[in-house]
């Protein structure tokens, strides 16, 4: 509009001059003046595509940065899932890559809208100029046209619109310069930031990475020292179960030894236990016969040879007895009354003392192998079968003994009556001595 008005003034001014000059002007002129404006137009359009071209050259460049950046968290992403250990600095990284790249993003967008708005608003301005100087041109090659071909002057008026046109240009291809050195100084500028962010993440990557391969190694280390420790552990284990195993064999076979050995034990006790009741029933009996011959030696001179004969044929029935089974009630009878109180004393003790051994070795049995149930009332039932019998049969032995007392009462002389009445004595010691004894193996 500028140019059109100083056209204008110029065109008003040198009216007077121009009109002589444009008289004479041809059409040549005109055509030439037409191909100056087209050549004029033609450079400001190259120069304008050769803005456009650097300006899209910058763009390429960012788009280049954009993707750069783009392919390094591509290969951040990978490395991060490559290397899944747990690392005390990947939360701290992670947060501020993302701060960087929301905050790189950000500032990318925001120059990008600057920019574009920048260049939206010069392509309009240097469009709308255009617009007006060739309308203003259009405007004046009709009003030259129009204008008589013999005005003079018409070649210096278009020398001073084509100097005002070419101040215009150089001032708006500097301003496009200027304007475009300060887009350029920017990205430059930005593209250096970007590319410290890159560098500094591309430290901190290789810092990770050089921290994530120590923490590697010192894992291994680790591990292998674990692996180590758990192959000692399980051959100590080893170890300690075959010594286990060889102290459990031993202490069962001890304990085999030694319920054997408590098993012999017991038998050779039980055996000196009968040993000694036949020893004790050989030595009655050796007594009551020697007090027999005794007696008999005395009775010779006051009894008949049918008496010596019948004293002689039931000593003979008592030695005939088994050994054994123990002898009968009126053997044992006849040998108490004629044996001394503190012999029979002085065995019963050493039986009762066998006994009391016999019963301490099976309650040491018991106490090392506890008998089932069943086992346990059984011997219960047993104990009490044996001592059932034992009573009945120390019932049968004092009622046998009363009635061998009373026919020997009716048929002994006064020497008899005498010693009846201490085997009855020593009868009812024996007794009270075998229920105390019955009372011992019920307790």
């Amino acid at each position: 509009m500028s140019s059109s008005l100083s056209v204008r003034r110029s065109y008003s001014s040198s009216s007077g001059s121009l009109m002589p000059s444009l008289e004479n002007l041809d059409l040549s002129q005109v055509a030439a003046i037409s191909n100056d404006l087209k050549s004029i137009r033609t450079q400001e359009k190259a120069q304008l595509q050769d803005l456009n071209d650097r300006f899209a050259s910058f763009i390429e460049r960012v788009h280049e940065l954009e993707q750069q950046n783009k392919v390094l968290e591509a290969e951040l992403l990978v490395l991060r899932q490559k290397h899944s250990e747990p690392s005390r600095f990947r939360a701290l990284y992670e947060q501020e890559i993302r701060d960087l790249r929301l905050a790189a993003e950000d500032a990318t967008n925001e120059k990008r809208i600057d920019s574009l708005m920048d260049e939206i608003s010069f392509l309009k301005k240097v469009h709308e100029e255009e617009i007006a100087e060739l309308q203003a041109q259009i405007q004046y090659a009709q009003i030259s046209v129009e204008m008589d071909v013999t005005k003079p002057d018409l070649s210096a008026a278009l020398k001073d619109i084509r100097a005002q046109y070419e101040k215009l240009a150089a001032k708006n291809m500097q301003n496009a310069e200027e304007w475009f050195k300060s887009r350029f100084t920017v990205l430059t500028e930005s593209a250096a930031k970007n590319t410290d962010a890159v560098r500094a993440a591309k430290d901190e990557v290789s810092e990770s990475r050089r921290l994530l391969k120590a923490k590697t190694l010192e894992i291994e280390a680790c591990r292998g020292m674990n692996e180590a420790l758990e192959k000692q552990l399980q051959e100590l284990e080893d170890k300690q179960n075959a010594d286990i195993s060889a102290m459990q064999d031993t202490i069962n076979k001890l304990e085999n030894e030694l319920r054997t050995t408590k098993s012999e034990m017991a038998r050779y006790l039980k055996e000196y236990q009968d040993l000694l009741n036949v020893k004790m029933a050989l030595d009655i009996e050796i007594a009551a016969y020697r007090k027999l011959l005794e007696g008999e030696e005395t009775r010779l001179s006051f009894t008949s040879v049918g008496s010596i004969t019948s004293g002689y044929s039931q000593s003979s029935q008592v030695f005939g007895r088994s050994a054994y089974g123990g002898l009968q009630t009126s053997s044992y009878l006849m040998s108490t009354r004629s044996f001394p109180s503190y012999y029979t004393s002085h065995v019963q003790e050493e039986q009762i003392e066998v006994e009391e051994t016999i019963e301490a070795a099976k309650a040491e049995e018991a106490k090392d192998e506890p008998p089932s149930e069943g086992e346990a009332e059984e011997e219960e039932k047993d104990k009490e079968e044996a001592e059932e019998e034992e009573a009945a049969e120390e019932e049968e032995a004092a009622r046998e003994e009363s009635e061998e007392a009373k026919e020997e009462e009716e048929g002994g002389e006064g020497e008899e009556g005498e010693e009846t009445k201490e085997a009855e004595e020593e009868e009812k010691k024996v007794e009270g001595a075998g229920e105390e004894q019955a009372a011992k193996k019920k307790d």
